[in-house]
C-alpha cells in the first residue's frame, strides 16, 4: 500500500528540512494536474526565478542545508612561535551572508498568443520575511498591474503573511487569489486540523475557472517522495510551536496504534 500523510490536509512535519523537495515536487505535481484540464487552449509552464536570501542564519538547520559554509579550516597543531615572524591565524570559517534561491513557478499562458495568463506561486520562506518579501510584493503588484492573475499557495506557517489584516489571525496556512483587474483579495483561510481547499485557477474571459485539488497535489507528493521514512511523527512538529489545541489534537491522530 502507497504511504500517505496521516493529516487531513497540510502535513506540518514537512515544513522542515524536507520543504524545498517538497515545494519543487508540489510545483510540479500541480501543473500535472492541472494541464490535462486547461488543454489545448492554455499550457502550464514551470518558469524558475532566483531570489537572494540576506537572512539565510535564520532557516540554516530547518530548510537551507549547510551549503552557507563555504570553507571551514582544518584543525592543525600551532608551529612554532618562538623566534619567527607572527603570522595571521586562519577563521575557523566562512559564511555566506546570503544565499541565492531557486524558487519554482506555474506560468500559465494561451497557446494562441502565448500571453502570460495566470501565475500559480508557491511561497518560499524567503518570500515571508525582510527584503524577500518587498521584493515578492513588489512583483505581485506588478503581475496583477499587467493583467496577470495570482494565485498564491502559503504552506508555512513561519515568516509573515503576504496580506496583514486581523480577519486572518487564527490561520495556519492562507491561500490567496487576487484575479487580473480586481482590487479585492480572495483568501482561504485553513488550519492544520482541516482539509486543504479546492482552489479555483483563473482562465482569460470567458472561460471559466479549472480547479486544482491541492490535497490531492500534496499526497501525490508524499507518496513519491516516501516522506514517512524520514518523519518522526512522536517528535515535535518543526516551528513555529502549535497551541495546546492543536498539540492535543495531534496526539490523538498520531497516536501509534497498539
Amino acid at each position: 500500500m502507497q504511504p500517505i500523510s496521516p493529516f487531513p490536509g497540510m502535513d506540518p512535519y514537512l515544513e522542515g528540512h524536507l520543504w524545498p523537495d517538497v515545494h519543487n515536487d508540489l510545483t510540479s505535481a500541480v501543473r500535472e494536474l492541472i494541464a490535462p484540464t486547461i488543454a489545448p487552449k492554455y499550457v502550464a509552464r514551470i518558469e524558475p526565478y532566483t531570489a537572494e536570501d540576506k537572512e539565510p542564519e535564520s532557516e540554516i538547520g530547518i530548510t537551507y542545508p549547510d551549503v552557507a559554509v563555504l570553507k571551514q579550516r582544518r584543525f592543525e597543531e600551532p608551529a612554532a612561535a618562538y623566534g619567527s615572524k607572527p603570522v595571521m591565524t586562519e577563521p575557523d570559517v566562512y559564511l555566506s551572508s546570503k544565499i541565492t534561491v531557486r524558487i519554482p513557478v506555474i506560468e500559465i499562458r494561451d497557446t494562441a498568443k502565448n500571453r502570460l495568463i495566470t501565475v500559480i506561486e508557491i511561497l518560499s520562506p524567503v518570500n515571508k520575511r525582510g527584503a524577500g518579501r518587498e521584493i515578492y510584493l513588489q512583483k505581485r503588484e506588478m503581475l496583477h498591474n499587467s493583467g496577470v492573475h495570482v494565485l498564491e499557495i502559503d504552506l508555512l506557517r513561519r515568516g509573515e503573511r503576504s496580506v496583514r489584516d486581523k480577519h486572518l489571525r487564527g490561520a495556519d496556512y492562507l491561500f490567496l487569489l487576487w484575479r487580473a483587474g480586481s482590487e479585492q483579495f480572495a483568501v482561504w483561510k485553513n488550519r492544520v486540523s482541516q482539509p486543504l481547499p479546492v482552489l479555483p485557477v483563473p482562465l482569460k474571459k470567458p472561460d471559466a475557472d479549472v480547479l486544482l485539488p491541492l490535497k490531492n497535489a500534496l499526497d501525490m507528493v508524499y507518496k513519491r517522495g516516501l516522506y514517512h521514512l524520514s518523519i518522526d511523527y512522536q517528535a515535535a512538529p518543526p516551528p513555529p510551536a502549535f497551541g495546546a489545541e492543536e498539540l492535543a489534537w495531534m496526539k490523538r491522530l498520531l497516536k501509534p496504534e497498539e
